[in-house]
């Protein structure tokens, strides 16, 4: 099946292409740059330009295209004043607007539209159990929820099976509430929000994006889904589970009245209680991989890891590509001029397993050596270095080269862990994903000009 993604550069974007990819589909990502997407998304795709509040997406990106994962929107975290509002309801409200228009004027039209909600649409309801049938209620996130999944339901009217997957809290390492909560749990300093005693319905990434492709797999299902763990908790739940998981205290909470100063209206947020049940997505034969919250922050809290990870294709043979990529000369040649890059020091003649191979650069003007050490050596399917001296924690970079489309699939995979523990996520980690994302581009760039001929 060939699927087109929006709002893929996202950390729920992300996840989502690793199981489309994973599930056998071809991807076509729509995005405002598609210059530095390619880095900042974990699978090779075919990208196109669009700016999903202005404009219409272009015709030739649907060609062939089956399906249609609508994920861009403005995130919500942050007070609401009546700019931003705006801002937020045009991110999603046009964006799937201009969709489904481009819908309508397809001669072969996509089979199924996934488009992204939120239970945010059932309003504040204490502890009243909501399943996928519930009335809708009342404020900002119930408006914009209704307008969002208004426009996406036009294209039913088209002949376009369409499923608005309303969304709970989303709980991954690389973004959401969890990336927010975890520091001050894992300094102890964690506790519950307001009162406590306030729904949350929670689901694991993971899940959320095996849910999108159980949707693509269900022609049956259609029309709104709860996506959504089968076991909401009272958020003073959620600080104990979380403190009794990272073996901290978790009882200093966050007084409902400073939250309301904070952020204002979107203190709702956090505050609101919805108990949502995804009784419709059961029925149809999902099986959840994190239906407990315990399990889910067991699997979320094990380190204080980051992965990295980004795909290129290259018109050339493989052996050419690994022999190029196994030739430590050739690191200086793709690695941007400001990291001031130099090999020192190699203990064999060529690269093998066991090799180290010494070098010294600048990370923002601060000099650093680095030794590298070569293992999982086998031309010319993949070989990795582990970091033994250097600037991280911890290192660990794959080179996987597949045979694909008569040419050769460069897979980037790395894993790696900050310094100074909370503290240094807290002050360096969004910085080093970014820095990580230029060297990357500019090494894609120099590649496809080096390997050219």
């Amino acid at each position: 099946m060939k699927v087109l993604v929006t709002g893929a550069t996202g950390f729920i974007g992300n996840a989502v292409l690793l199981k489309l990819k994973e599930a056998g589909h071809r991807i076509v990502v729509l995005t405002r740059d598609p210059a530095t997407a390619p880095v900042r998304v974990p699978v090779h795709c075919e990208f196109f330009k669009w700016d999903s509040s202005l404009l219409q997406p272009p015709k030739e990106a649907f060609d062939g295209v089956d399906a249609v994962v609508h994920l861009a929107g403005e995130n919500i975290v942050g007070r609401w004043t009546a700019s931003r509002k705006e801002e937020i309801k045009r991110s999603r409200v046009l964006s799937t607007h201009h969709l489904v228009e481009a819908f309508k004027q397809l001669d072969k039209k996509p089979g199924v539209f996934i488009c992204a909600s939120g239970i945010g649409i059932y309003g504040d309801r204490q502890a009243v159990e909501l399943d996928d049938s519930a009335s809708i209620g009342d404020g900002f996130l119930s408006e914009l929820c209704q307008a969002w999944e208004a426009e996406a339901m036009k294209a039913e009217a088209v002949g376009v099976r369409t499923v608005p997957l309303r969304i709970g809290v989303v709980l991954g390492r690389e973004g959401g509430a969890f990336k927010m909560m975890s520091p001050a749990f894992r300094l102890g300093l964690g506790g519950p929000l307001g009162g406590g005693e306030q729904w949350m319905s929670w689901i694991h990434v993971r899940d959320l994006a095996r849910i999108v492709t159980h949707v693509l797999d269900q022609p049956s299902l259609s029309g709104p889904l709860n996506a959504v763990a089968s076991q909401p908790v009272q958020n003073r739940t959620l600080a104990k589970t979380f403190g009794r998981v990272l073996c901290r205290p978790a009882f200093l909470p966050a007084p409902a009245f400073a939250l309301k100063l904070l952020l204002g209206e979107a203190s709702e947020v956090v505050l609101g209680s919805l108990k949502v049940l995804p009784h419709k997505l059961e029925a149809s034969g999902f099986e959840f991989e994190f239906p407990e919250l315990e399990k889910a922050l067991g699997d979320l809290c094990q380190e204080i890891t980051h992965e990295f990870r980004c795909e290129m294709w290259l018109p050339q043979p493989r052996e050419k590509v690994f022999n190029f990529f196994s030739d430590s000369t050739n690191l200086e040649r793709i690695t941007p001029p400001h990291l001031s890059f130099q090999v020192v020091r190699q203990n064999t003649e060529t690269i093998r397993e066991g090799t180290r191979i010494n070098y010294r650069l600048k990370l923002h003007r601060v000099p650093f050596g680095w030794q590298s050490f070569i293992t999982d050596w086998r031309p010319p399917q993949r070989f990795s270095d582990f970091q033994v001296v250097g600037p991280y924690w911890m290192w660990y970079h794959t080179h996987e080269f597949i045979e694909q489309d008569g040419g050769t699939l460069v897979v980037d995979h790395a894993t790696y862990r900050v310094p100074f523990w909370v503290f240094g996520e807290i002050l360096a980690a969004c910085w080093i994903r970014k820095d990580l994302e230029k060297i990357f581009l500019y090494r894609h760039d120099r590649i496809r000009d080096l390997l050219k001929d």
